[in-house]
C-alpha cells in the first residue's frame, strides 16, 4: 500500500534528513551520503526505501546517480492524516461534551 510505504519512509530520521537535503534540489547519492556517519551502503538502503515510497526519483547518467524529491506521496499521507484528525477531534469533542454533561448532572443531584 502506497500510504504504508510513505509512512514507513518518513518514520526514520535519516530518511527525513535525506528528504530535507533533496528539497533544496537534486543531488548525487554520494553527496547525500556525505553528512551521515554511516556507510554508503546504509545510505543506499535508506534511499531504496524512499524510492519504494516514490518520494525519491533516480536519474542515472553513466556512473552518476542523481536523486530528486517528489512530494506527491506526502499529499496522500496528509489527506489521510487530515481525515483521521477530523474524525478523532470530533469523537473527542463529543466525549468531552458527554463528560461535562454527566459532571453537571452529578453536581445537581
Amino acid at each position: 500500500m502506497q500510504l504504508d510505504d510513505t509512512l514507513i519512509a518518513i518514520a526514520d530520521p535519516t530518511r527525513r534528513a535525506i528528504l530535507q537535503q533533496l528539497v533544496k534540489g537534486p543531488s548525487r547519492v554520494t553527496d547525500l551520503a556525505r553528512p551521515f556517519r554511516i556507510s554508503l551502503n546504509s545510505v543506499s538502503k535508506h534511499i531504496r526505501i524512499l524510492e519504494r515510497a516514490r518520494l525519491v526519483k533516480r536519474h542515472v547518467s553513466g556512473r552518476e546517480h542523481v536523486l530528486s524529491f517528489d512530494p506527491a506521496p506526502l499529499a496522500q499521507a496528509e489527506e489521510w492524516i487530515a481525515a483521521h484528525l477530523l474524525f478523532w477531534t470530533s469523537q473527542l469533542d463529543d466525549l468531552e461534551a458527554r463528560l461535562r454533561s454527566d459532571d453537571n448532572t452529578t453536581r445537581t443531584t
